[in-house]
């Protein structure tokens, strides 16, 4: 689908209310690469995909999920047989835990119908367990900068003889802290410099205690002397430090060895945990949205109830209920400007997209879509000075595309068609371009200020008219739609409301022709006539049926 309609539709702030509610950052890269399908079967398996998650989500709680790191190159590093530093092992562990906790969520319960969840048990079983790896990776890293005693027997001896040895060296440098020695020494402490232990003598001092001198306070008051009598056992615990940093090596390709033969299950589970927190994500939006899975109808119909824009605050939004494709497949919504003729149309497209992006809809139950071949949107004034298009140009530049491309299975959104030129030129024109979709047999939702085309969808088999509240006594859109209604603008009745002149007004009628004046009453007529045809062809079939 092209980016643009998408972004009329304002496809991309769902996207990242979805992303908001990932903790994986393979989560949040699916969100923001989530694009409608035009499929009814794949739809159908997306809706049941969040529906799922919603139901086991309710009944189990949120999914043990936390954020996971990108183990990429820990991966190609496993692959290439080379070994991996304790951060990553840490990481990868992390990984497989996650796995195994996630598992455990789904299917520890004796009482649990996995029947009931298909699509997700196909997930959830795909996971790769390794409790045996996990926990010797877990039990021997502490964290970044820690390893276990318990890594290995050789690790664990050779750290007791360094404790032991340490342990010897403070005892005899405390020893000469607190002799004869006590004098020359600075402060009754044992301290390190250069790894190794020292104690720090007074610099007037620093002949009468032999030994090496590793360091100067920056005041120069103070030197860190090595005495002579531990300097062997200094040396001592230098080689056995070297000796734990090549054992800890061991311990750590030893590790990584156990991971070369499954890297392609961890990489699996990195991709799987994401794609769980994903579906979860659409879950919990549409817990915040107070949605509803929508039914998919073979019928070409987009039936709406209290069907509400996701992207006003739900305090203030005001559900519309709208139905096409039954009765009519073209809706003329006419109305004041900003009084929810525009939200209208959006609301129909937003949703349709959402759904066929496997998104619950906020709407109420038995709300229904039809999967399109492609929703294609002309919304908003798209004038450029670069390129020197006047809105009515870049309007028609729009159409014009949305034309060469719709099929009779596509939804078409249009608002103020034919608008930005001159009136009767752009309701001519207009009115000659829905006649042409609705010929195509394209579901059709356009807005317009213009009589002309009111009159129109009146009088021709495949229209219907709607309009957006207005409430002129208090100068307020109520944004209700009322389908089968015909808007009027209102001018008049505002400007007296707000305080023009009656001389003003009247001089005002005076210049509108004698049947513009009467256009309401003129439109009103011929919609009774119409239902009152309609009902006598009901009642006609009713009496044959008898």
């Amino acid at each position: 689908m092209n980016e643009n309609y998408l972004n009329k539709l304002e496809y991309n702030r769902i996207l990242d209310l979805l992303s908001k509610e990932c903790l994986t950052y393979f989560g949040k890269d699916l969100c923001f690469k989530l694009r409608p399908i035009f499929n009814q079967a794949k739809v159908t398996k997306l809706l049941q995909e969040t529906e799922q998650a919603s139901i086991l989500g309710a009944r189990k709680g949120g999914l043990p999920i936390s954020s996971i790191p990108n183990i990429e190159i820990y991966i190609k590093n496993l692959e290439s047989f080379n070994s991996l530093n304790s951060k990553g092992l840490l990481e990868i562990a992390k990984i497989l835990k996650l796995s195994r906790e996630l598992k455990d969520y789904f299917y520890k319960d004796d009482d649990f119908d996995l029947s009931s969840f298909p699509i997700l048990d196909n997930y959830f079983s795909s996971l790769y367990n390794n409790f045996g790896i996990e926990s010797k990776i877990l039990s021997s890293i502490l964290d970044e900068d820690i390893i276990s005693d318990d890594a290995s027997s050789k690790l664990a001896l050779l750290r007791r003889n360094r404790r032991k040895l340490e342990t010897e060296i403070k005892e005899s440098l405390n020893n000469m802290i607190h002799s004869s020695f006590s004098k020359y020494i600075m402060e009754a402490i044992v301290t390190i410099r250069n790894d190794r232990y020292v104690i720090p003598v007074k610099e007037e001092f620093r002949g009468n205690v032999k030994g090496f001198i590793h360091d100067v306070s920056s005041s120069g008051s103070t030197v860190f002397i090595e005495p002579m009598n531990v300097f062997e056992l200094n040396n001592k615990i230098a080689n056995l430090k070297m000796e734990e940093a090549i054992e800890i090596e061991k311990i750590l390709e030893n590790l990584s060895a156990l991971l070369f033969g499954i890297t392609n299950e961890i990489d699996n589970n990195v991709r799987l945990i994401g794609h769980l927190d994903f579906i979860f994500a659409k879950a919990k939006l549409a817990r915040k949205m107070n949605a509803i899975l929508p039914k998919i109808n073979n019928e070409k119909i987009i039936n709406l109830y209290k069907a509400r824009h996701p992207l006003i605050d739900s305090a203030l939004v005001v559900p519309i209920d709208i139905e096409i494709g039954s009765k009519y497949n073209s809706l003329i919504i006419t109305g004041p400007n900003t009084g929810g003729k525009t939200v209208s149309l959006k609301t129909v497209g937003l949703l349709t997209l959402m759904a066929c992006s496997g998104l619950h809809i906020p709407a109420s139950e038995n709300s229904s879509i039809y999967v399109f071949d492609n929703v294609f949107a002309d919304i908003g004034d798209e004038q450029s000075i670069q390129e020197s298009l006047s809105t009515f140009s870049a309007h028609m530049i729009n159409t014009i595309n949305i034309l060469n491309s719709a099929t009779s299975n596509s939804l078409i959104l249009l608002d103020e068609l034919g608008s930005g030129t001159d009136p009767v030129e752009g309701a001519s024109l207009a009115t000659a371009i829905l006649e042409h979709l609705n010929k195509l047999g394209s579901i059709t939702i356009a807005t317009t200020h213009y009589q002309e085309i009111k009159e129109f969808a009146l009088v021709t088999d495949g229209f219907e008219n709607a309009s957006s509240e207005f409430d002129v006594e208090n100068l307020k859109p109520t944004y209700k739609l009322l389908i089968g209604i015909p808007g009027k603008s209102n001018a008049f009745a505002i400007s007296k409301k707000l305080g023009l002149s009656g001389e003003i007004l009247e001089k005002a009628k005076y210049f509108l022709k004698e049947d513009a004046i009467s256009i309401e009453e003129l439109l009103k007529n011929i919609y009774d006539n119409k239902l009152e045809i309609e009902n006598q062809k009901n009642e006609i079939a009713k009496n044959l049926n008898q």
